[in-house]
């Protein structure tokens, strides 16, 4: 077992930021500052994120694709989960909105622009596939739309992105169910009735992963990283008003650009190491893949649970995140409808991720 422990914690340069975790629980209990509380729990995080996502994708390893897709889904994305799980408790849904369309938009920009950027570097180009990509854009279209639609009946119909009722909630939760009928349609597809268009994917993944952990120590990494992340996942939310204010940004700023980015730190990484390694089906995998879990699952898995709470979350996105997500998965649809890519479609995604946040930051509160 200190073997595998051994391995876990220092089998990525990430794992370092682990020390972050008692750093930013002292702050707290010694109420240090918002700030400092803020940006160490989030720096905590990061790795945290790693093991959940190294852990499913051992059990992913051992249970095949099946059961790997269903892994993959229920906690890929499991720190953006937890982190906006807290803010709707303590009563930012603003925040969680926000975090959710930044996930998005980082993953389809950032991440996918900073992988063909790096892959890209010295080589002509890299190919993958173009259907599968095409579906996954999609899948990220109708997720847009999904989001877009409550935002304009609150407009016409309520006369403003601010106001609230019974109808927009009622959307906003009929809409959530849509999504997620839209997800599982979704895995049927690429596990089963088409699969044969990723295979690509999973050959290369057969090529170069071979399970290092068992089934039960992976479960365990699993655990136990969860665990932690929901622990400091409590502390980041909780420093998140006071550092936005004293920082001078906006909530929409910090869950759209700051959070989005914190949550999906460790699939930055991965993603970019394996475009590096000339292996760019799998790195747009894993940017398509997440943000297709965070639009069409983990969204509407938190308007259900903001029911349960009794504080019903709508799915009315501020307009500069639903432009934002539009442009991208425009741009995205653009750059993959080739199945190429090089290292200057990278620089332009990157670009429109810089425009979308510049913008973003200087939006009133």
């Amino acid at each position: 077992m200190l073997t595998v422990a051994r391995h876990v914690l220092l089998g990525s340069k990430l794992n370092l930021l682990l020390l972050f975790i008692p750093v930013a629980l002292t702050l707290e209990w010694l109420h240090l500052g918002d700030v400092w509380v803020f940006v160490s729990a989030a720096l905590a995080i990061v790795p945290l994120a790693g093991m959940i996502g190294y852990a499913t994708e051992q059990l992913s390893l051992r249970s095949g694709p099946g059961v790997g897709g269903l892994l993959n889904a229920t906690f890929g994305n499991g720190a953006e989960l937890l982190i906006a799980g807290f803010a709707l408790v303590a009563g930012l849904p603003d925040v969680v909105k926000a975090s959710l369309s930044g996930s998005i938009l980082g993953n389809i920009l950032l991440v996918l622009g900073a992988a063909a950027f790096v892959g890209g570097l010295g080589r002509r180009k890299q190919t993958f596939s173009a259907t599968g990509a095409s579906a996954k854009t999609l899948m990220l279209f109708i997720a847009v739309a999904g989001l877009v639609m409550p935002a304009v009946f609150d407009l016409i119909v309520l006369g403003s992105l601010r106001a609230t009722s019974p109808q927009l909630e009622e959307l906003s939760l009929l809409t959530a169910l849509v999504l997620l009928f839209a997800y599982v349609a979704g895995l049927v597809f690429s596990l089963r009735t088409h699969s044969d268009i990723f295979t690509e994917v999973d050959a290369a993944r057969a090529q170069h992963e071979v399970p290092v952990l068992s089934a039960g120590q992976a479960t365990i990494t699993l655990l136990a990283a969860t665990a932690f992340t929901a622990l400091v996942a409590e502390t980041l939310v909780g420093a998140v008003e006071g550092a936005a204010h004293t920082l001078g940004m906006t909530d929409l700023f910090v869950g759209f650009i700051v959070v989005a980015i914190v949550g999906n730190a460790a699939e930055h990484f991965s993603a970019i190491v394996f475009a590096k390694k000339d292996q760019m089906q799998l790195a747009i995998n894993i940017a398509k893949d997440s943000s297709v879990q965070i639009a069409l699952l983990v969204a509407p898995v938190l308007v259900i649970f903001s029911f349960l709470l009794g504080t019903p979350m709508n799915l009315v996105f501020h307009p500069f995140e639903l432009f934002g997500l539009a442009l991208a998965v425009l741009a995205v649809a653009f750059a993959s409808i080739d199945g190429e890519s090089n290292w200057y479609e990278g620089i332009l995604l990157l670009s429109l991720y810089a425009i979308v946040a510049l913008a973003t930051y200087f939006v009133p509160a």
